[in-house]
């Protein structure tokens, strides 16, 4: 097999993520001392998750169309911590709003264009994609059990000061990368555009799962720290709580490539919506019980881990090489529109009508996910095994 330059690629995967273990656990927890009511924080923390409905693919057509991809990144990583950075000059709702959309979107033009990167760099080896992508999640877990035992000593008013040095240290990473150019494999040269194969059968209706999937993770990734802390968790012990899923999720990364020599792509998809369900269904009704609780976090090896990985190569699969940028945005931007979606209605419910019907709509949202999945997209069987 061809050597990868593993640990340059890996280093990024690491600091891209510990930003995301400073955000998914802790913006809310920001918001919630700065004052904010819910509905507020829901539609602050929506603000990103809105942006990657248009961003990805804005960027993932200029890559493909110029094949700059690189630049793309650093350029993105820097403007990302530059207009990140504009948070130290106020705190007002208008302010805040303004510093989430500006900044993310820069920081989703990073993600899909450097997913093409590493899968030119493994030379079609997909399955040792999860190898580099679990120092993504050993990243997420730095974040969260350091930041987690950081707020237990200092007051949330440091926790700017921390999201600006993980993104700084992304965009030191970016620079020590080298860039790769996806090449087409024989059957894709003089392949259809990008709409052409968008159109092919099963392609659509994954796309629709995916959205379903982010909008059933929006209370989740909203308002799980603020669930537990009312339930009475510690921070530091929150902090935990979402490293124990990223552990079981980077422990699920080291299983994929062993798992898509023996399980198709779609049947892998169809286990992570299922399971996606129970989770929600869990933390809405018994996040009180520890042990129930420890079970649920468990299974984002399933809801994140299998779903992110069995995703990337459903994509990869489905595009040539000239749309491989465009094929990754369009699941980022997807991912966005249904995460955006789901931190809107968690903001708005979670006051009305309580975490239990909030993490229920999560729960159907995962399980029409995988009722397509079931009927539709395995009848299609066009991905490989």
């Amino acid at each position: 097999m061809p050597s990868i330059p593993y640990w340059r690629l890996s280093s990024f995967y690491l600091c891209y993520f510990a930003l995301l273990g400073a955000t998914a656990p802790f913006l809310a927890l920001y918001f919630d001392h700065l004052g904010f009511a819910p509905a507020r924080i829901g539609e602050l923390v929506a603000i990103p998750m809105l942006m990657r409905c248009l961003a990805p693919n804005l960027w993932g057509w200029l890559g493909d169309r110029t094949g700059r991809r690189l630049l793309i990144v650093r350029l993105g990583a820097l403007c990302t911590l530059a207009s990140f950075s504009l948070i130290f000059f106020g705190h007002s709702y208008a302010w805040l709003a303004l510093v989430m959309a500006l900044h993310a979107f820069f920081w989703h033009a990073v993600l899909p264009q450097f997913e093409v990167i590493t899968l030119a760099h493994l030379h079609g080896q997909t399955g040792r994609y999860s190898q580099v992508r679990l120092w993504g999640s050993v990243g997420f877990i730095l974040a969260v059990v350091g930041l987690g035992e950081l707020f237990e000593h200092v007051r949330l008013d440091a926790y700017p000061w921390a999201v600006v040095t993980i993104m700084g240290g992304i965009l030191l990473a970016s620079l020590w990368v080298p860039n790769a150019q996806p090449m087409e494999q024989g059957e894709r040269r003089g392949a259809k555009g990008f709409v052409q194969q968008l159109r092919a059968p099963g392609v659509l209706p994954f796309y629709v799962c995916v959205a379903l999937m982010q909008l059933s993770h929006g209370p989740y990734y909203t308002f799980l720290s603020l669930h537990l802390q009312h339930l009475g968790y510690e921070r530091s012990a929150i902090g935990l709580l979402w490293a124990l899923g990223v552990v079981a999720e980077v422990l699920m990364f080291l299983l994929m490539s062993r798992l898509f020599a023996r399980v198709s792509i779609q049947r892998l998809l169809l286990g992570s919506f299922l399971l996606a369900a129970l989770r929600w269904a869990l933390l809405g009704t018994l996040a009180d019980v520890p042990a129930v609780l420890l079970l649920a976090q468990l299974l984002h090896a399933a809801t994140f881990g299998c779903f992110h990985a069995a995703s990337i190569a459903f994509v990869q699969a489905s595009f040539g090489a000239r749309q491989q940028g465009q094929g990754q945005a369009l699941y980022a931007a997807l991912s966005g529109t249904g995460g955006a979606l789901g931190a809107l209605y968690a903001g708005y419910a979670w006051n009305l009508l309580g975490a239990t019907f909030t993490f229920a709509v999560a729960s159907l949202a995962a399980l029409a996910a995988a009722s397509i999945t079931a009927f539709v997209l395995n009848a299609t069987r066009r991905t490989p095994r």
